[in-house]
C-alpha cells in the first residue's frame, strides 16, 4: 500500500474511533509524537493512547490536504468544530514508523470541555 493510501486508511480508521484497527497501521516500535504531548513509543502503546483519546471525546478528521513525497506524508486537517492541525507521516513497509502532530490542545480541550491541567 502506497504512503499515501495508507494515511487516507488513517483517517477513515480515525473516523471510527477503533483503536486496535488504527494501532495495526504502525509499525512495533513505531513513535507518535503529538508535540502537545509526550512522544508514545511502541504500537501497544500508541493503541492505549487512542483507545484513552477516542473514549474522551468525540474526534473527527476532515482531510484538507495530503501531500506525499517517498516514504512521507503530510496530512492538513479540520474537525467540525474548528480546530486545525497538521500530521506529519514516516511509512516504512507499508507501515507508519513515525508520526508527528501540530494542534493547538488548549483549544482542543476548552471545546470539548475537558481539565486544562494547571502546570
Amino acid at each position: 500500500m502506497k504512503p499515501r493510501i495508507l494515511i487516507e486508511k488513517w483517517v477513515e480508521i480515525f473516523n471510527e474511533g477503533n483503536a486496535d484497527k488504527i494501532a495495526e497501521l504502525y509499525h512495533t516500535d513505531a513513535i507518535n509524537h503529538q508535540v502537545a504531548n509526550t512522544p508514545i513509543k511502541g504500537k501497544k502503546a500508541i493503541r492505549e493512547m487512542f483507545a484513552a483519546e477516542f473514549s474522551t471525546a468525540d474526534m473527527t478528521c476532515i482531510p484538507e490536504n495530503i501531500f506525499s513525497d517517498g516514504d512521507c506524508v503530510i496530512l492538513e486537517w479540520k474537525d467540525p468544530l474548528g480546530l486545525r492541525g497538521c500530521g506529519f507521516f514516516q511509512v516504512i513497509d507499508e507501515k507508519i514508523k513515525f508520526q508527528r502532530g501540530y494542534w493547538d490542545k488548549l483549544s482542543f480541550l476548552k471545546m470539548h470541555n475537558l481539565p486544562i491541567p494547571t502546570e
